[in-house]
C-alpha cells in the first residue's frame, strides 16, 4: 500500500503520461499539467462515467471534530460524482449552511429547507433545489432555523427517524430513472439529534480525518456512538469509508497520522488523499466547489480520484432488499466497529515532528 506522498507523486506521473499521449510531452511543466487536469474535469461528460452502485447509497458524512473537511468533502465528492454521470443528492444538515453556500443554493431565512422536512410537514421534493454545478446534482439546503430543530424534535414521536422517512418517501415518489444513485448527508460538528437522524437515515458512514493529531482525538467516541446506533436504531449502519484530508507532505506528522489510520482501519481508508490546497478553501467564497472553481488544481484532482474510488467500491453492493426498509440496504462485508479487536489509539504526540 502506497503512502499518501507516493500516491500524489504517482498521480503526477499519470498526468505526465497522459500529456505524452496527447502530444503534450514538450510542455512538461506545472502549468501544462494543470491545464490537462482542468480539461479532464471540464469535459467529464465526454469521458467514461463512474460506475453506478448496485443500490442507492445513503452516505452520512460525520465527525464531531470541526474543521476536518466534512462539508468540503461532501460538496466536492457530490460534484465529482454528478459530473461523472451519477445522480446525486446532497442534504445539508448543518445549521451553518456551508454546503448550501458552496453549491450556490439560497439558504436565507424563509427558504424552503431541510428544517421544513424535519420539523414541518414538507416533503423533500418540496425543499430540494437544483444546483448549477451539474444537472445531476441536487441539494436540500439548511437555514439558521435548523439550529432550533434539536429542541423542537425532543417531543416528536420517532424523532430519530424523521430524516430516514423523508428520504424513503422522496425516493419512492421518483420514477426509477430519476432516483439518485447517491445521497450524501453533511452533518454538523456535534453528536446531537441532527447527527443521530443522519446516522439512522444512512446505511454507511464516511469519516473525513484531518492529517493532524487533534483530529484523531474524540474519534473513539464517534465510533462508539455509531456502534450504539447500529445496536438500537439502525442495524444496517456501518463505517465503510475513511477519507484522509488536509494532507501536508512537508511534515512527518501527516505521514504518521495517515499510517496510524491505515494500520487500524485497513481497506476502508481510501487510497486517494486530499492535500492542503488553497483553491479548496477559496472556492466556497464564490459559491462553487473546487472542481468548478479551479478544475486543474491538485485539490480538484484529488477529490475526483476519491469520488472515483468511492464509486468503484459501490459497484458490488447488493441490490435493495425490500425487507430491509429504506432506500439503502444492509451493508455487506463492511467493517462493523463493534467487532474490531483493538480499540483505536491516537499516536503519541511525543513522536511527532516536522521536517
Amino acid at each position: 500500500m502506497t503512502d499518501p506522498g507516493e500516491r500524489l507523486r504517482s498521480s503526477l506521473a499519470a498526468d505526465q503520461s497522459s500529456a505524452a499521449a496527447y502530444g503534450l510531452a514538450d510542455f512538461d511543466s506545472p502549468i501544462a499539467m494543470e491545464a490537462l487536469r482542468a480539461t479532464r474535469v471540464l469535459h467529464a461528460a465526454d469521458q467514461e462515467p463512474f460506475p453506478a452502485p448496485g443500490r442507492i447509497r445513503v452516505i452520512t458524512i460525520a465527525n464531531q471534530k470541526g474543521g476536518v473537511g466534512k462539508t468540503t468533502s461532501t460538496v466536492n465528492l457530490g460534484v465529482a460524482l454528478a459530473l461523472y454521470g451519477l445522480r446525486t443528492l446532497v442534504i445539508d444538515l448543518d445549521p451553518q449552511g456551508n454546503a448550501s453556500t458552496a453549491l450556490g443554493v439560497e439558504h436565507t431565512v424563509g427558504t424552503p429547507s431541510i428544517y421544513d422536512a424535519l420539523v414541518g410537514d414538507s416533503t423533500l421534493s418540496e425543499v430540494v433545489h437544483q444546483t448549477t454545478a451539474s444537472p445531476n446534482l441536487f441539494c436540500v439546503p439548511a437555514t439558521i432555523d435548523l439550529a432550533g430543530a434539536e429542541i423542537e424534535l425532543v417531543s416528536v414521536v420517532a424523532r430519530e427517524h424523521r430524516l430516514r422517512r423523508a428520504i424513503e418517501a422522496y425516493v419512492a415518489a421518483l420514477p426509477q430513472d430519476r432516483r439518485p444513485h447517491y445521497v450524501l448527508i453533511d452533518c454538523p460538528p456535534s453528536l446531537g439529534l441532527l447527527t443521530l437522524n443522519a446516522l439512522v437515515a444512512g446505511d454507511e458512514v464516511l469519516i473525513p480525518i484531518q492529517c493532524e493529531y487533534y483530529a484523531l482525538e474524540g474519534l473513539g467516541q464517534l465510533l462508539n456512538n455509531i456502534d450504539l446506533v447500529r445496536q438500537h436504531l439502525n442495524p444496517g449502519i456501518a463505517v465503510r469509508t475513511i477519507l484522509l484530508t488536509m494532507y501536508d507532505g512537508r511534515t512527518k506528522l501527516a505521514d504518521q497520522v495517515a499510517d496510524e489510520v491505515r494500520n487500524h482501519f485497513g481497506d476502508i481508508v481510501l487510497e486517494a488523499v486530499i492535500p492542503r490546497n488553497v483553491r479548496v478553501s477559496e472556492a466556497p467564497g464564490y459559491g462553487q466547489s473546487v472542481l468548478t472553481y479551479d478544475p486543474g488544481s491538485r485539490g480538484s484532482t484529488s477529490y475526483v480520484e476519491a469520488a472515483r474510488e468511492l464509486a468503484r467500491r459501490g459497484v458490488d453492493l447488493e441490490p435493495l432488499d425490500a425487507s430491509a426498509g429504506g432506500p439503502g440496504a444492509t451493508p455487506v462485508g463492511a467493517l462493523a466497529f463493534g467487532e474490531t479487536a483493538e480499540p483505536f489509539r491516537t499516536p503519541s504526540p511525543q513522536t511527532h515532528g516536522s521536517q
